[in-house]
């Protein structure tokens, strides 16, 4: 079946899932991958440091695929970030912002007339940010992994109040990792849903595989796990930031990974997530209707 949502009309992918833009893993060679599978890749920005090395990437990842792919540009985090945004410009790739209000790239992108999604952990700052011109919206539940918000909430409460609140398109973040999980969030009216971290279990993403190998293991059992992931940790985005060699990405994943059990290619995943979204909706005829 055609997976055509507002998303992919904006995109251009074949299906409505995106990349998480997991800060130093998000790379040029990962983010093709994912595009080759018929999702939309996202090249990190804040990985590639200069303006010129984010150009240079984004040229291999033309080369390597036909599919779709973008950039995040992580305000606070990610350097020289006007100047990042013009690259994008440049090379005519989508833009993902993110972690604080985009207002001071707003009209630039505006003017230049990228596809342009901004992520958002409170459904007041998603409003924000359609005010401002973005495109779509993703928005992230409690469930998620990365930069929490205190007044985050969980995905599928975050997600109905978004979709009551804006009038543009919204993607779902947060636990989602698995087919049922992905039909539910279209089902509640979503447009798209962003993986980060069961990407993470990828043949493909940069890192190591013993670090994949614990992450299959984590289990809602675990009191440690669930309270990292639902507690939200203080940010500091002036700290020193670890290389990626030197982080337990463990500690780094969501509740996604809970329902992933091996380790495939970007391409097995997908086609996986797809299949079995598609077996459900035969399986239960009442969803078609």
């Amino acid at each position: 079946m055609k997976w055509t949502t507002k998303i992919t009309e904006l995109l251009g992918c074949k299906y409505p899932i995106l990349q998480g833009a997991t800060e130093m893993i998000g790379t040029w060679s990962f983010a093709a991958a994912v595009a080759e599978s018929g999702a939309h890749g996202t090249i990190t920005a804040s990985i590639c440091k200069t303006p010129d090395k984010l150009k240079d990437d984004i040229k291999k990842c033309k080369k390597a695929t036909s599919g779709s792919f973008g950039v995040n540009l992580s305000i606070g985090l990610c350097p020289q970030v006007e100047d990042m945004l013009e690259v994008c410009i440049e090379e005519g790739v989508p833009v993902e912002t993110s972690v604080y209000k985009p207002d001071a790239l707003a009209e630039r992108i505006k003017e230049a007339g990228l596809p342009w999604i901004h992520k958002s952990a409170r459904v007041k700052d998603a409003v924000h940010a359609q005010e401002t011109g973005a495109h779509a919206i993703i928005l992230v539940g409690t469930e998620g992994a990365g930069i929490k918000n205190p007044a985050q909430l969980p995905t599928m409460t975050t997600i109905l109040w978004g979709l009551r609140a804006l009038s543009v398109p919204v993607i779902a973040a947060g636990g989602i990792g698995d087919s049922h999980s992905f039909l539910g969030a279209l089902a509640m009216g979503a447009e798209g849903v962003t993986m980060g971290s069961a990407l993470m279990t990828t043949k493909e993403c940069p890192i190591g595989n013993a670090f994949k190998e614990k992450i299959l293991k984590l289990s809602l059992d675990e009191p440690d796990f669930r309270t990292r992931v639902l507690t939200p940790a203080p940010f500091d985005k002036n700290a020193v930031r670890p290389e990626p060699e030197d982080i337990d990405w463990s500690h780094a994943a969501s509740f996604a990974v809970t329902g992933i059990n091996t380790i495939l290619s970007v391409k097995e995943f997908v086609q996986q997530i797809i299949q079995g979204a598609e077996e459900i909706l035969e399986t239960r005829q009442f969803l078609k209707n």
